[in-house]
C-alpha cells in the first residue's frame, strides 16, 4: 500500500495547528522566518487577495527550502497560509501595539470587514518540488458595538496585539464577534474547504491524510 505523504504546516499559529489536529491531521510543524512587514511595503498597491496569497506563497518557499533540506523529502505536502483584515479600504495585519489594537477595535465595532486568508499547498515528491496551488478564501466578519471599557479590557488581556485584524474567534475575541458570513475554519487562519481544492489540485485527497483514528473516539 502506498503511503500518504507527510504533512507539514509552515505556521507558527496554535490556532491553524489546533484546527487541522481536530480535523483529522497530525502536521509536523516548521516555521517560516519571512519578514512580512517588509514584504508587505513592496506590495502596497497589488489587491487585497494577491498580498495574503503572495505572502503565504513567500512562506512556502521557505519551508520548503528546510525540508527540501532533509535527508527524508520524498513525499511532502506543505500547508501555509497568511491571514489579514481587510477594513475601510486598507488591510491590517497583527496590530502589535496596544494602541494600535485600541484604535482599530475603535474603529470596527459595529460594522463588519473581511478576513481574507491566502493558502498555499506545495507537494514535494522524491526532494523536488512537483506542484504548487494557492488561492485566497475571505469571510465577512461582523463586530459587535462594544464600549470603549470593555476594548480596553479585551486589549489589555494581550491576545489582540499579534493576531490578524487584533480578534479571535476561538478565543476572548469571540465574545464580540456577532455574526461570521463565510468559512469560520478561514477566520481561525486557515480554511479547510480552501485546503481540500487545493490539496485536490496538488494530487492529494484529504482523506489519505487522515489519522487512523481521526475522531479520537474508541468503540468502547
Amino acid at each position: 500500500m502506498v503511503s500518504a505523504p507527510e504533512v507539514v504546516l509552515g505556521s507558527a499559529s496554535p490556532a491553524r495547528l489546533r484546527v487541522l489536529r481536530d480535523a483529522g491531521l497530525d502536521p509536523r510543524v516548521i516555521v517560516s522566518d519571512v519578514d512580512e512587514d517588509a514584504l508587505l511595503t513592496t506590495m502596497a498597491a497589488f489587491p487585497p487577495e494577491d498580498i495574503v496569497v503572495r505572502l503565504a506563497q513567500a512562506k512556502a518557499d521557505a519551508v520548503v527550502a528546510d525540508v527540501l533540506a532533509d535527508c527524508d523529502a520524498s513525499d511532502v505536502v506543505v500547508l501555509t497560509c497568511d491571514s489579514m483584515l481587510f477594513f475601510d479600504g486598507r488591510l491590517s495585519g497583527k496590530p502589535h501595539t496596544a494602541q494600535v489594537a485600541q484604535s482599530q477595535w475603535r474603529t470596527m465595532r459595529n460594522r463588519s470587514a473581511e478576513l481574507i486568508t491566502g493558502h498555499c499547498v506545495t507537494r514535494i515528491h522524491d526532494g523536488l518540488v512537483a506542484a504548487s496551488a494557492h488561492s485566497a478564501a475571505s469571510t465577512t466578519i461582523r463586530f459587535a458595538d462594544v464600549d470603549d471599557a470593555t476594548i480596553d479590557a479585551y486589549v489589555a488581556t494581550g491576545e489582540p496585539l499579534s493576531v490578524a485584524g487584533a480578534f479571535t474567534l476561538d478565543g476572548l475575541g469571540g465574545w464580540f464577534v456577532d455574526s461570521v458570513d463565510g468559512d469560520p475554519s478561514s477566520v481561525l487562519g486557515i480554511g479547510l474547504p480552501t485546503v481540500r481544492r487545493l490539496l485536490g489540485e496538488v494530487g492529494v485527497s484529504v482523506v489519505d491524510l487522515w489519522l487512523s483514528d481521526p475522531t479520537g473516539k474508541s468503540d468502547n
